[in-house]
C-alpha cells in the first residue's frame, strides 16, 4: 500500500531563474535557511502557476510562480492564492503553511521578474492518472482514498466564511447564474472552426439553473492530483494544494465541476481518454455514490443532479477548448494539444444525450 513521496524533476530551461539571488531574498525573510542556495526541482504541470522544490540541508521549501507573459484573472495570481492560504489555514489545517511572498520589485527581481510565494511542503503521495510506483490499492483501500477526498471537500464547504476573514474572496449570491453566464461567454471567446456550437447545451444549463443552495469557501479545481495523502495510509489527507481558483460560490457547483473528472469504469472510451485520475479502479465509488456520500457529510438534501453534471462537463469542455485554441494561434507548440478539438466535441455530444435522458 505505501507508495512514494511526489518527487520533481529537473528545472525546464524556460522556467529556470537565479537561484542564488532568489536565496539571498529568502535568507533574509525565512528563518533557518543558511547560508548556502538549494537545490531547486521544478514538478510536473504548471498550466496555470509553476511549482519549484527548493531542497535546502535542514528543510524543504515549495516556490509558486506564475509562468512567462502576460496574465489576466485569479488562474495566475500567486499573491491571491496565498492570501488564501494564510487566512483559511487557521480554519481548515489541511493548507500548507505560506512562509514568505514576494511582492515588492526587489523580490520579483530575485525570481525571474515574477511575483511568488513560498510555502511550507507537504511529504505525501499525490495520485495522477496512474497510481504512483510502488503503489497498490485493493479494493477497499481505494474506496478509503475516494470517500477521504469527498469528506475532505465536505469539510472545506463547512468553514466558516467570516471567521477565515474569507467574506472579500468572492461576489457571494448569484454564482450558479455567474457561472453559467461567465463559461458561456468563455467559450465563445475560444472557439475555433472545428468547434461544436454548444448552443442547445448552454440554451439548456441558461433555462434550467437552479438557486445557490449556499455560499461558502470553494476549491474550483478539485481532484486527487490536487491532494497530498499519507504515503503509508491512502485514506488519510495531509494537505489540499493549488489554491489559486478558489472564491466563495456554491458547494453542488463545486462537487459537478470536480466529478467532470470522475470517469468510472463503465464509462465508455470517450471519458476513458479524458481520465487523469485512478477513479476507475476496482472499489472506487461511482459518481452517484459520490454525490450521495457527500451530501450525506455536507447536510444537503441530494438534488436534481442533472444541472451539476452537465454544468461540470460544459466547464471542463471551455478548459479543454481555450486550450486548443491557444495551440490553433500557435501560442503553444506542445504536439498533446493537436486533438483536443475531438474532445471537445466529444464532451458536446455527452451533455446533450444526459439532457436527452433527464427528459
Amino acid at each position: 500500500m505505501s507508495a512514494a513521496i511526489d518527487e520533481p524533476r529537473e528545472v525546464r530551461a524556460e522556467d529556470a531563474f537565479d537561484v542564488a539571488a532568489l536565496h539571498d531574498w529568502l535568507a533574509a525573510h525565512v528563518h533557518g535557511l543558511g547560508a548556502t542556495p538549494p537545490e531547486v526541482r521544478q514538478f510536473a504541470g504548471g498550466a496555470s502557476n509553476l511549482t519549484y522544490l527548493l531542497r535546502y540541508p535542514e528543510r524543504d521549501l515549495i516556490l509558486r510562480r506564475p509562468p512567462a507573459g502576460e496574465h489576466r484573472g485569479a488562474a495566475h495570481d500567486v499573491l491571491r492564492e496565498a492570501r488564501i492560504q494564510s487566512r483559511l489555514r487557521p480554519t481548515f489545517q489541511l493548507v500548507p503553511a505560506v512562509e514568505a511572498t514576494g511582492e515588492d520589485e526587489a523580490a520579483r527581481a530575485a525570481c525571474g521578474g515574477r511575483p511568488f510565494y513560498v510555502m511550507e511542503r507537504l511529504a505525501g503521495t499525490i495520485v495522477r492518472g496512474r497510481l504512483p510506483e510502488g503503489m497498490t490499492l485493493s479494493p477497499a483501500d481505494a474506496r478509503r482514498m475516494a470517500e477521504a477526498a469527498i469528506d475532505t471537500l465536505a469539510a472545506l464547504h463547512a468553514v466558516d466564511v467570516d471567521a477565515a476573514g474569507l467574506r472579500d474572496l468572492g461576489r457571494g449570491a448569484g454564482y450558479v447564474q455567474r457561472q453559467v453566464d461567465g463559461w458561456t461567454a468563455r467559450y465563445e471567446a475560444a472557439r475555433t472552426p472545428r468547434s461544436p456550437s454548444f448552443r442547445a447545451v448552454t440554451q439548456w444549463l441558461a433555462e434550467h439553473r437552479p438557486d445557490d443552495v449556499a455560499t461558502c469557501v470553494i476549491h474550483n479545481d478539485f481532484r486527487l492530483d490536487n491532494l497530498v495523502l499519507a504515503p503509508d495510509d491512502p485514506g488519510r489527507v495531509l494537505g489540499v494544494l493549488d489554491w489559486e481558483m478558489a472564491t466563495l460560490g456554491d458547494p453542488l457547483m463545486d462537487l459537478g465541476s470536480a466529478l467532470a473528472y470522475w470517469v468510472q469504469a463503465g464509462d465508455g472510451r470517450g471519458m476513458q481518454l479524458l481520465r487523469r485520475q485512478p477513479t476507475d479502479l476496482p472499489g472506487m465509488p461511482t459518481r452517484d455514490e459520490v454525490v450521495a456520500r457527500y451530501c450525506e457529510r455536507a447536510g444537503i438534501a441530494v438534488p436534481e443532479w442533472t444541472f451539476y453534471e452537465v454544468f461540470g462537463l460544459f466547464r471542463l469542455a471551455v478548459i479543454v477548448q481555450q486550450i486548443y485554441a491557444r495551440y490553433v494561434a500557435g501560442k503553444t507548440t506542445n504536439p498533446q494539444f493537436k486533438r483536443f478539438w475531438i474532445a471537445v466535441r466529444y464532451l458536446d455530444l455527452r451533455c446533450r444525450r444526459i439532457i436527452r435522458q433527464a427528459g
